[in-house]
């Protein structure tokens, strides 16, 4: 019987956003809704920039125990009150915490989200923060800490974003364990107290909702609430070199390996141009050091490379896990790569293939509530307009061989990559010897 090739898939339309309502409180607090969908449902989200960049030199997960800590209920509600007033909306409260940005969500009935407008008001603006809960999620915290340090690509990645960012908060992964089991009630009250305000602050809500409750909803909820400081701007200033640093793992059967350098952020005109290089070059399945690596040599299983953002700043990585016996054949491989594709253009069927790709995703991604606030998120925290959205698929599609060989041979150059593996020390340090700094050891 002989096979027949599936229809060509047809290009991904242009993205259209839904019209959408933004308005500023007096205290400088933005509210962004967005009609979005069929089904009765809402997703509310509260993003505050207060988080790891606002930690001190020796708070370093300060911003994630605070984070914990507002689930343990409120001034006027106790935790077991709160989880108990969301399940009674038709749905539950997420909080996390990154470099920039604390998030508090949740998916409700449309006719609930006012309710948890207000929820989450109470939450940020009268945070019970008690003490007596401290001491176990410090103890939860400490066990998360003592599971990543057993992580090879936790202890990889922690070298590298050091080496990368050297003492900036963006540069301290994890704490140690003393600092973490030794941090207050009184030091959390305070993180709170200095970085939580209405300026910092922005409410999205999506879905099918009363626009006029919901707006009603916020400015009572949060029409009060003190202003507080302006957004911290602390851009880091990475060291593109190259610098190669072991985490020795006596005994490993393969090697983590993270290769990475600065580059370009989202405010850059070229950001989504080199989301398509990155693409083409590890950032998916077929991309070319996948196929080479994990494919044809079959080195390792999972090899993926990535753009990690954050605000005024991002870096391109590639990770593989190795045999440990192709560890250094894996990075000569990696970098042939890297400069293959930015010596010749490639032709234009194979890129094609990953302009579909992209484009495609990038819908689908934002075809839900969840999605769309992510992603209204990100277009706020690095200062781009809506147009961002609307032009994403054009753009995409109108990135060209030429452009994607510019954009590796500017902004991926071998000679300015770090070079972070865990792995046995004594089975690599051979093969890591041609990538060692001249003079240094590996």
């Amino acid at each position: 019987m002989t096979r027949q090739r599936p229809p060509a898939g047809g290009k991904p339309r242009d993205f259209t956003l839904p019209e959408v309502e933004s308005f500023t409180l007096a205290n400088g607090m933005t509210v962004t809704l967005v009609p979005w969908g069929s089904i009765p449902k809402a997703s509310v989200s509260l993003v505050v920039r207060a988080a790891s960049l606002n930690e001190g030199p020796d708070e370093t997960w300060l911003a994630e125990l605070a984070g914990d800590l507002l689930r343990e209920g409120t001034l006027d509600r106790s935790a077991r009150e709160i989880a108990e007033a969301a399940a009674g909306m038709g749905g539950s409260l997420r909080i996390s915490t990154g470099f920039d940005q604390t998030s508090l969500a949740g998916d409700v009935l449309g006719e609930s989200a006012p309710d948890l407008v207000g929820l989450l008001a109470e939450l940020v603006r009268r945070p019970l923060l008690p003490e007596s809960e401290l001491a176990r999620l410090r103890q939860d915290r400490l066990r998360e800490l003592a599971v990543a340090r057993q992580q090879p690509d936790q202890l990889a990645l922690e070298a590298f974003r050091k080496a990368l960012h050297g003492t900036h908060p963006y540069g301290r992964l994890f704490p140690d364990e003393a600092t973490l089991a030794g941090f207050t009630i009184a030091q959390v009250r305070a993180f709170h107290e200095a970085n939580f305000g209405a300026r910092r602050a922005r409410l999205y809500v999506a879905g099918r909702f009363d626009a006029r409750a919901v707006r009603a909803a916020a400015e009572e909820a949060f029409g009060g609430w003190a202003a507080g400081p302006e957004p911290l701007v602390f851009p880091p200033r990475p060291r593109a070199r190259r610098e190669l640093v072991v985490v020795d793992r006596p005994g490993a059967p393969q090697s983590t390996l993270i290769v990475g350098t600065p580059v370009l952020d989202p405010s850059h005109p070229d950001w989504i141009r080199l989301l398509v290089a990155n693409a083409l070059l590890g950032g998916t399945f077929a991309s070319r050091i996948t196929s080479n690596i994990r494919e044809e040599k079959g080195w390792t299983y999972s090899p993926s490379s990535a753009i990690s953002a954050r605000f005024r700043d991002a870096y391109w990585a590639e990770q593989a896990d190795v045999t440990t016996s192709a560890t250094g054949a894996s990075l000569g491989e990696i970098f042939r790569e890297i400069e293959r594709l930015g010596a010749e253009e490639p032709p234009e069927a194979e890129l094609d293939g990953i302009r579909n790709y992209l484009a495609g995703t990038f819908v689908l991604q934002n075809s839900s509530r969840q999605g769309l606030l992510a992603l209204k998120g990100f277009l706020d925290l690095h200062g781009l307009s809506e147009s961002y959205l609307q032009t994403y698929v054009q753009s995409v599609h109108g990135t060209t061989p030429a452009e994607v060989s510019r954009l590796v041979r500017e902004q991926l150059v071998p000679g300015r990559m770090l070079i972070a593996v865990t792995g046995d020390r004594a089975a690599i340090a051979g093969q890591l010897a041609p990538w060692a700094p001249e003079g240094a050891a590996a």
